[in-house]
C-alpha cells in the first residue's frame, strides 16, 4: 500500500497528471475542429507540460542548496530531464510557425518563473497576474498550437473556442486559489484575496454560464445541420460546466491537496472520456 501511495504521489508531484490533462485538451481540440490526430504536437504538449510545471514548482528549490534533496525529488528531476529531451525531439517535428509560437509561450513560462527584471520578482509573484498567465499558456498549448500546426483556416470558431478554453481554465484555477488562500502570500492578490471566497465562487458560476452560452454561437450548433450532434455537444459542455461548478461549490481551505492536484485537474480527462463514450 505504501508503494502504491509513493507511485501515486510521484504521478502527481511529477506533473504527469496535469500533463495528461493538457494532452487530452489537445485531443479535444482535434475533435472540435475535425483535425486528424497529430501525435508529435500532442506529445510535445504532454512532455513540455511536465518540463514547464516541474520547472515552475522545483526551480527555486533546486537553486537553493539549503536542504538535502530527497530521493523523490531527484527522481522527478531525472524524469524532467528525460521529458526535456522528448520535448526537444517532438519540437523539431512541428511546423515552423508552430515552433516560433511555442517559443513565445516558453518565454512566457520563463517570465512566470525567473526574475528577469532588476529589483522585481518573477511574474508569478506580480499582484493579480498569475491566473491570467497560466490561463493564457493553457489556451496557447492546447488550442492555438494544434490549430497552427494543422494549417487549417482561422475562423470565428477559433476565437470562440479560445475564449471558452480561457474561461474553463480560469475557473479551474479559482478552485486552486480558494484552497491555497491560507498559504498564499497576501501580496499575490489572488482573486479570493481581493473579493473573498463567496464572491469568487459567484464569479466562477457566472463565467461557467458564459462558457455554456458561447457554445450556442458555435457554427456547428445549427438546427439546419446535424441536430443530434449539436445537442450532444451542448449537453457535454453543460455537463463539464456542472462538474466544475460542483468543484467550485465544495472548495474550501480545509480540502486535501488531492482535491485540486488530482480531481480538479481530471476535468479535461473526463471531458475527453465523455466525448469518446458518447
Amino acid at each position: 500500500m505504501k508503494v502504491l501511495k509513493q507511485l501515486f504521489d510521484f504521478y502527481i508531484q511529477g506533473s504527469i497528471h496535469v500533463a495528461l490533462s493538457v494532452y487530452f485538451l489537445v485531443q479535444i481540440t482535434y475533435f472540435m475542429f475535425h483535425i486528424p490526430e497529430d501525435k508529435p504536437l500532442a506529445n510535445f504538449a504532454f512532455f513540455g507540460t511536465i518540463v514547464g510545471y516541474n520547472f515552475v514548482k522545483y526551480d527555486s528549490l533546486a537553486r537553493t542548496n539549503t536542504i538535502r534533496i530527497r530521493l523523490s525529488l531527484k527522481l522527478i528531476v531525472l524524469f524532467s530531464a528525460f521529458s526535456f529531451l522528448a520535448t526537444g525531439f517532438y519540437f523539431f517535428q512541428l511546423q515552423g510557425l508552430t515552433q516560433m509560437v511555442s517559443i513565445g509561450f516558453l518565454l512566457l513560462t520563463l517570465l512566470y518563473t525567473l526574475p528577469f527584471f532588476p529589483n522585481r520578482k518573477n511574474a508569478r509573484n506580480w499582484a493579480g497576474v498569475k491566473i491570467y498567465i497560466v490561463s493564457l499558456c493553457w489556451v496557447g498549448v492546447t488550442l492555438i498550437l494544434p490549430i497552427l500546426d494543422s494549417g487549417i483556416a482561422i475562423t470565428a470558431d477559433f476565437y470562440l473556442k479560445s475564449i471558452q478554453r480561457f474561461i474553463l481554465v480560469f475557473t479551474l484555477i479559482l478552485v486552486f486559489e480558494i484552497l491555497d488562500l491560507a498559504n498564499d502570500d497576501p501580496h499575490l492578490k489572488t482573486v479570493p484575496q481581493q473579493i473573498g471566497v463567496k464572491r469568487t465562487k459567484i464569479l466562477g458560476y457566472i463565467l461557467l454560464l458564459i462558457f455554456c452560452a458561447l457554445e450556442l454561437l458555435n457554427s456547428n450548433f445549427t438546427f439546419n445541420g446535424d441536430i443530434q450532434y449539436s445537442l450532444l455537444s451542448l449537453l457535454l459542455i453543460f455537463a463539464i460546466a456542472i462538474v466544475v461548478a460542483l468543484f467550485l461549490a465544495f472548495a474550501n481551505e480545509k480540502r486535501s491537496k488531492y482535491y485540486t492536484s488530482f480531481w480538479v485537474e481530471s476535468v479535461p480527462i473526463l471531458w475527453w472520456l465523455l466525448l469518446v463514450l458518447v
